[in-house]
């Protein structure tokens, strides 16, 4: 609904949307190793690996093989998305006012965009973790309780030991209700000690279990039922973006101001070994 006019006094301040903490898009949980230098939506980076290196038993006096040739295999990140916002704002409709409604309105766009951009994250990653570092399945999910919500964490970080996972710098982000499970474990209250008593940034709620706890409303989920948590280590998915650009401008036909904006980005699951999840429902 657009801005207008009316003969009444603004208030000095704008009330302040309420908005979720945005996880999947942060350091600890993805990479930026390949983001280098984004023109378009489209564009595409081209991760290059090799392949193992055969070690042989050596024999004193005697010739080893001729030197093995490597095999190399290539990975694509597409920078695939594309966000735009683009809003106005009437000369009328700020001279009545005396709050900065574009600051407030940009500050709004930026989170939006970032958003999306989570949201868009957490699909990625739950799409890739492999069948065999998955607890539970959406026609038969886990259903933690207080008792047990612990053990589950315990039960996604040996998968991620058997899949050679680093150790150091593992997340898994749950939703609020698990965590509130959490909360009611004194194992999970101890190893985190002052951590676990106080929310930190980026949605940090605690440690245990060998992970950092993230917590986050863009858990993916089917309407309230089997809530897909992702465990792993920053090494697993690779993340690129830029706000390409960034416009304020007149309309021609209007007086007053107007703003847009363009954000890309893309993601690829690099190494999907070093993701776990649990697939879980609320008791």
């Amino acid at each position: 609904m657009a801005l207008s006019f009316i003969p009444s006094v603004w208030a000095a301040r704008l009330l302040t949307a309420l908005e979720k903490t945005l996880v999947y898009g942060q350091a600890q949980v993805v990479n930026r190793d390949y983001e280098g230098e984004i023109r378009e939506a489209g564009n595409t980076v081209r991760i290059g690996s090799i392949g193992d290196v055969s070690i042989g038993n050596y024999t004193k006096n005697t010739d080893i093989t001729d030197p093995e040739v490597l095999t190399d295999s290539q990975q694509i990140l597409e920078i695939d998305q594309a966000k735009y916002f683009n809003f106005f704002v009437d000369s009328v409709d700020r001279a009545q006012q005396n709050v900065n409604v574009l600051d407030e309105a940009m500050r709004r766009s930026a989170w939006a965009l970032r958003d999306h951009a989570d949201r868009f994250l957490a699909a990625k990653m739950e799409s890739s973790v492999p069948t065999g570092n998955t607890i539970g399945t959406e026609v038969s999910p886990e259903v933690p309780t207080p008792e047990t919500a612990y053990e589950y964490l315990v039960d996604l970080g040996v998968l991620l030991d058997e899949a050679n996972a680093p150790i150091e710098g593992r997340f898994v982000i749950v939703p609020a209700w698990f965590h509130g499970m959490l909360l009611k474990d004194d194992r999970f209250i101890n190893a985190g000690t002052l951590r676990s008593d106080r929310r930190l940034a980026n949605g940090q709620v605690g440690e245990a279990a060998g992970f950092t706890i993230l917590k986050s409303n863009n858990v993916p989920n089917n309407e309230g039922e089997a809530y897909k948590l992702i465990a792993g280590h920053s090494v697993a998915t690779a993340y690129v973006e830029q706000v390409l650009d960034l416009q304020a401008y007149k309309p021609e036909k209007r007086f007053g101001d107007a703003v847009k904006g363009l954000h890309v980005y893309g993601s690829h699951v690099i190494r999907e070994n070093a993701l776990a999840m649990l697939i879980a429902d609320k008791e």
